[in-house]
């Protein structure tokens, strides 16, 4: 009887071009000068690479793009997520992706260090803000349904805008701080969130709304 072979799973080829990319960057500051000498030092042809990524900004985009999606992956792992309330999603949501980012923080800082503020649109946060938006509009949608958020008229629409924001400040944040094992963004992480809920849960002036419009419908 033959002896059974066990094989090595080969890395997938996107997966090894990202790792190349992130070691060429941290080791000298800056991308690749071109795509062909990447590639032939990776020992395939340009090909090969542009099988998976059009260019390097298209990579960085993806790179970004797979920390939130492990962040995403790690918080359905957890059984108890789902009993989380939207609150406490958000919050998981943040905390899990700061522990992503501190494991590959060299090269997450070469890119927020260039992350100007004000700007709304970093490009190499493309892909990531899709997938945070996704993420995001599941968690609000239950807050809606459990009333813990309050759906008002337009601007309850644009509250995912709103928490977007309030990611780039986060990871500016993390990004700048000195403290120990990050103490001051877990602490900016709790009272960020916890401002967003004040002001998407029901307030006194959603109340005076409330019966005025019974008033108004009962006269």
């Amino acid at each position: 009887m033959a002896k059974k072979q066990t094989a090595k799973t080969a890395k997938p080829i996107d997966s090894k071009i990202k790792e190349a990319y992130i070691d060429f960057v941290l080791e000298h500051g800056k991308e690749p000068a071109s795509i062909y000498k990447f590639a032939k030092d990776l020992k395939m042809t340009e090909v090969d690479f542009y099988n998976h990524f059009n260019s390097f900004k298209a990579l960085q985009k993806h790179i970004w793009a797979d920390f939130l999606k492990e962040t995403i992956a790690n918080l359905h792992a957890e059984e108890t997520f789902v009993e989380y309330s939207s609150r406490e999603k958000l919050l998981a949501l943040y905390f899990t992706l700061i522990e992503v980012l501190k494991s590959n923080r060299s090269y997450a800082m070469m890119d927020l260090q260039k992350l100007r503020k004000g700007d709304l649109k970093p490009a190499f946060l493309d892909a990531f803000k899709k997938h945070f938006y996704k993420f995001v509009d599941e968690i609000l949608l239950q807050g809606k349904e459990t009333e813990e958020i309050i759906d008002r008229p337009v601007i309850g629409d644009r509250y995912t805008e709103g928490l977007w924001i309030q990611t780039l400040f986060i990871l500016q944040f993390w990004a700048n701080d000195d403290s120990k094992d990050f103490e001051k963004t877990d602490a900016a992480i709790e009272k960020a969130v916890n401002v967003a809920y004040d002001l998407m849960g029901k307030s006194p002036l959603d109340s005076m709304f409330d019966f005025a419009k019974f008033i108004f419908q009962n006269r």
